[in-house]
């Protein structure tokens, strides 16, 4: 067995580049932008009215007066206009331009508008010069990178690719992917199991997970019967650039996956990693395919998709790795020798500590703990008493 740093090793030596590919903007929400994203004019493109009120030139407040003739009114995309009078004003919409001979913007809340078209100031008004208005370029120059290549996408940022004319955009592709589920004790989740059998849910688990990066791996299932096992993954692995097994990799009788896998010619990288849970992990890959063969047990197939699987996928696609510790909230004693990924609720302090309350299930088999959690903490090994207060790494499940 090797240690989860080593894993780690192996894993990044097969992060791989899958080019990049132009998506419609409304699918390209949590994708890795490919390009940098530049403006084609000045942000804002026009001096922009920030408040609806009346626009003045003002000189004319400066040379004392307080009372405007309302000349007309500028709506948001209707064309520019010009104060024709600098003592007059203009009535002004929030996201107007500003008419040209105007500078400066005074809210309706400080004004009384008369019968007669005129806007006077209220008594006791604070006014600023070029007061809301939002000018040309004052964000950012025509020609500035807004949005940089390697960008994760987020709503914000779809906003501003629109913003810029972009309807289709370049980002990183992502590898084709095939998850695997193996076990004649496994049935469809839309068929009831005999007394023997449970239903699928490990491929479900790690197509949720892998959908947050905008994959959508096709699912597969195969029986317990060598040459079928054989002549199916022959053909998946020849079709995909990523595969992933669930089960079928630990030392029982029907557990056919290494053996499988080494006579189809893919090379083992490891088998077997010092953690709990998790421990028959393994790993390998082709020149065209990379392949992770996790434990069937769910909260292991969970940890080994957490840890390994989306630590090389964010790699591959250029995605930064979230990282966050945690301190423990009370004693722990896990006597074995191994890399523990201790299952863990979460409380935010006000003092920006995050506490991690140890919610301990009954083993790997034991999913339905896992609503309680939030986050595995890694406890790492050669040591058996750690203490409350203690700071360790998590791995959170939303991340």
């Amino acid at each position: 067995m090797i240690i989860v740093k080593e894993a780690l090793d192996y894993i990044s030596q097969q992060v791989k580049d899958y080019g990049s590919e132009l998506i419609p903007l409304d699918q390209a929400t949590g994708r890795i932008l490919s390009i940098d994203l530049v403006a084609d004019r000045d942000f804002p493109p026009f001096d922009r009215v920030t408040m609806d009120g009346i626009g003045i030139d003002y000189s004319a407040y400066k040379a004392g007066k307080r009372s405007f003739k309302i000349e007309g009114i500028a709506a948001a995309g209707a064309p520019f206009q010009t104060l024709k009078n600098y003592s007059n004003c203009l009535e002004v919409m929030t996201g107007a331009g500003m008419p040209k001979g105007a500078d400066t913007v005074f809210r309706y809340e400080d004004l009384e508008i008369s019968a007669n078209n005129v806007a006077s100031l209220h008594e006791g008004v604070i006014v600023k010069e070029k007061q809301n208005v939002h000018f040309q370029g004052s964000d950012h120059k025509a020609k500035a990178i807004l949005l940089a290549k390697g960008t994760l996408l987020r709503p914000s940022d779809i906003g501003i690719a629109a913003s810029i004319g972009y309807a289709e955009i370049t980002v990183r592709k992502l590898p084709k992917t095939a998850i695997i589920s193996t076990g004649d004790e496994l049935v469809e989740i839309d068929k009831t199991p005999l007394p023997h059998q449970i239903r699928k849910s490990n491929v479900y688990t790690i197509k949720s997970r892998l959908e947050h990066y905008g994959i959508d791996a096709s699912l597969y299932h195969l029986a317990d019967e060598k040459e079928a096992i054989r002549s199916e993954l022959k053909t998946i692995n020849d079709s995909y650039e990523l595969v992933i097994l669930s089960g079928g990799v630990s030392k029982g009788k029907f557990d056919y996956i290494p053996e499988i896998l080494a006579e189809l010619g893919v090379k083992k990288d490891f088998h077997k990693v010092k953690q709990r849970p998790g421990k028959p992990f393994w790993f390998g890959n082709t020149s065209d395919t990379v392949i992770f063969a996790l434990p069937g047990n769910p909260v292991s197939s969970f940890v080994c998709t957490k840890k390994y699987i989306e630590n090389w996928l964010c790699a591959s696609i250029g995605k930064k790795r979230f990282v966050a510790y945690g301190k423990l909230a009370s004693d722990v004693t896990f006597k074995p020798d191994l890399h523990y990924f201790m299952e863990v609720k979460l409380e935010y302090g006000s003092d920006a500590i995050i506490l991690a309350h140890p919610m301990k299930g009954n083993g790997s088999g034991d999913f339905i703990n896992l609503k309680r959690v939030e986050a595995f903490m890694e406890l790492p090994m050669g040591k058996t008493d750690f203490k409350a207060g203690e700071v360790y790494p998590l791995v959170l499940f939303d991340r």
